[in-house]
């Protein structure tokens, strides 16, 4: 038996518009593209510091051999984990059940990421050090070495994150009922 598409007002589709809406797949879509480039530089860098036997301080990635700046800016690092955290609080809306619970948690774990990036930026701004370090350090940083520190975030945000679309684009019988995006599978 299939169920019709609910209709909401003011659209033609009986899906809202917007990025929660008729567009939350190609926003999906782009955001991970950009959540996979990241990640990308982290397991460069892994990949020159545990393969290649470099320092971490000439294990730069891709985009830091040319730019050597970039792996030093805080400001950098601080605002790609604004973005994410935005773009996780923005895009959770249009998931629902199970999707909706692994995405809220990929949110949580971002914050409290958001948080250390900000602890972070704000030592480099003062010059004033966490535990009387020598550089900016976060909190975990107190027992986990930078590098590996950024692999575990990187890995305990998006674990979830693709939890949460296999769910959301694989939704059970009743959550397709609620879902009101994009990425809602059609009846059959």
């Amino acid at each position: 038996m299939s169920h019709p598409v609910r209709s909401a007002p003011g659209t033609r589709t009986g899906r809202p518009w917007g990025l929660n809406g008729s567009h939350h797949r190609a926003a999906l879509g782009v955001f991970m593209v950009i959540v996979l480039a990241h990640w990308a530089e982290h397991l460069t860098q892994a990949y020159q510091i545990w393969a290649l036997g470099w320092k971490p301080p000439q294990a730069r990635g891709v985009l830091g051999m040319p730019f050597p700046w970039l792996i030093s800016s805080e400001w950098l690092h601080y605002g790609y984990a604004a973005v994410m955290l935005f773009f996780l609080f923005l895009l959770r809306p249009g998931f629902v059940g199970r999707s909706r619970t692994w995405w809220t948690v990929a949110l949580a774990v971002q914050f409290w990421h958001h948080i250390e990036h900000l602890l972070l930026l704000i030592q480099s701004q003062s010059g004033h050090f966490l535990a009387g370090r020598a550089v900016p350090t976060s909190i975990l940083q107190l027992v986990l070495p930078r590098v590996e520190l950024h692999l575990f975030y990187n890995t305990v945000v998006f674990l979830p994150m693709v939890i949460a679309m296999y769910y959301h684009l694989r939704p059970s019988r009743a959550e397709s009922l609620d879902m009101a995006c994009s990425c809602r599978p059609l009846p059959a």
